[in-house]
């Protein structure tokens, strides 16, 4: 069974150690040195010998085209999350494919309960207040509202993401909502949420508001205008999802007028114009695109790849499966 790496090559080396390069090779007759970004660069020959992708970011499009030079192909075993770049025709072609959605989830979830802790302890706003003041500040003062304890955290979307937000929030004495409408009040219940049909109603009652909803044509503007104005006064918006899925705009006159706090990770576009308000802000905590996989936790990511590669080659089917 032969597999070729499709992928930014030099993100290669950061996904796959020597131990997972060896793993790699004993379930596939596999180059694990030949990366390549766009399976093309490979000759007609051995694309039609291919019998599994592991792909991964930067990773060409797999279309028609390409699918009909790989009579082979058998299986597409995805690193990253989506896999929009894979024609929808892999299902009528007996192509299985899986995804590393879920590894991926673990680090964007660690990160949204980190940035749920700390803004309910007012950390940003205070950090930023000691170091132009430079003086004592009463915590009791200034941060009567501080703190987790009993508050209410909304979670718009029971994705991957949001599942695990939602597990491990479970540590904490919170009262969790969740706005799903795929979700069905034996699902909430199993999972230990108040389920909350309108979006604006649950906006009403939080103090902590994070999206984790996937970005589609329904998605996008969903924190519109009429959500963000139903967030209670000093409310957090919190997003790691897609910047599109907020109404940028009406979020920037709710922080101006000082009424609400946003911290983000995602924005329309994903890297702002320099002049853009939310870069200066006093009450914005902006990352650029961190919450995913980083640095060491990009081998979760080769791991759960290599592990599907080898249920495969051994006739098992995927752990991670996406269905046509």
């Amino acid at each position: 069974m032969r597999a070729q790496l499709v992928m930014t090559p030099h993100l290669a080396d950061a996904v796959f150690d020597d131990e997972l390069r060896d793993r790699l090779r004993g379930a596939v007759e596999v180059d694990v040195d030949r990366v390549v970004s766009d399976p093309r660069e490979l000759g007609a020959d051995e694309l039609a010998a291919v019998d599994v992708l592991l792909t991964g970011w930067g990773a060409a499009p797999i279309d028609d085209r390409l699918l009909d030079a790989m009579p082979a192909l058998r299986a597409i075993v995805h690193w990253g999350g989506g896999v929009g770049f894979i024609s929808p025709t892999v299902g009528t072609r007996g192509i299985a494919v899986s995804t590393g959605r879920e590894a991926n989830a673990v680090p964007v979830a660690e990160w949204t309960v980190a940035m749920i802790v700390l803004a309910a302890k007012d950390a940003f706003w205070m950090s930023r207040r000691y170091a132009a003041e430079r003086r004592a500040l009463d915590r009791e003062e200034l941060m009567p509202r501080s703190g987790l304890f009993r508050t209410t955290v909304g979670i718009v979307g029971a994705s991957s993401v949001g599942r695990v937000v939602i597990e491990r929030l479970r540590s904490y004495d919170v009262n969790v909502l969740l706005y799903d409408p795929f979700v069905t009040p034996e699902d909430a219940a199993a999972m230990g949420v108040e389920l909350v049909a309108d979006l604006a109603a649950l906006a009403a009652r939080v103090t902590l508001l994070s999206v984790h909803a996937p970005e589609t044509p329904a998605t996008v503007g969903m924190i519109s205008r009429a959500v963000l104005a139903a967030m209670p006064d000093g409310a957090t918006l919190i997003n790691t999802a897609r910047g599109a899925l907020v109404d940028q705009d009406s979020l920037v006159a709710e922080l101006r007028a000082g009424r609400l706090r946003a911290v983000l990770d995602v924005t329309e576009p994903d890297v702002l114009a320099p002049e853009h308000p939310l870069f200066d802000l006093p009450n914005v905590f902006l990352t650029p695109h961190l919450a995913g996989s980083t640095g060491v936790e990009l081998r979760r990511l080769g791991a759960s790849a290599v592990a599907e590669v080898e249920r495969f080659a051994r006739g098992i089917p995927f752990a991670h499966p996406i269905e046509p």
